[in-house]
């Protein structure tokens, strides 16, 4: 019964709507990227990473842009969203202090925020998705939805339906 419950709190979502816009722009981000790492391998994918210093890049330019394009796919879909930004975290984190720590050393402040600014939404984007899930528009709340015996925990109400808030009289909230 745990292992059950420790799933379901993996696809348990939020069912906000607006949730499927930050899975766009992060998903369809880290879709090309990874892509763009296997086309363009000299300049993308294992070339950039010798540039920059990270061993086994011809490993690690095929293992990142194989795990940008599958948790990509999955943030599209919204499926284990929470699970699949948490990679997209890490690689966004060594994106940072691999590249732009060193143009902050060399060019500053502020041409160090503009070069990352890429970095820091999907960074962003990424921690706002493991902390909301996928939305209501996800293959996540599908799941959660109709594989939980014990109901989906935050159903969401019908439209037009009034919550309890306006039922009683007062202002929702």
């Amino acid at each position: 019964m745990q292992k059950f419950f420790m799933i379901r709190d993996l696809i348990e979502t939020e069912h906000d709507r607006p949730t499927i816009l930050i899975r766009l722009m992060v998903g369809l981000v880290f879709l090309s990227e990874g892509i763009q790492k296997f086309l363009f391998p000299a300049i993308r994918g294992a070339g950039r990473f010798e540039t920059i210093g990270l061993p086994a890049p011809e490993f690690f330019g095929s293992f990142v842009g194989g795990v940008e394009i599958v948790c990509g796919l999955l943030v599209l879909a919204g499926l284990l969203t929470r699970l699949a930004s948490i990679p997209l975290m890490g690689i966004m984190l060594v994106a940072l202090s691999t590249t732009k720590l060193e143009i902050f050393r060399n060019e500053g402040f502020w041409e160090m925020m503009h070069a990352s600014r890429t970095d820091w939404s999907m960074l962003l984007g990424s921690i706002f998705l493991l902390l909301r899930g996928g939305g209501a528009w996800s293959a996540d709340r599908m799941l959660s939805r109709n594989n939980n015996p014990m109901g989906s925990g935050n159903p969401e109400p019908p439209p037009g339906t009034p919550d309890q808030g306006e039922q009683a009289g007062r202002e929702p909230a």
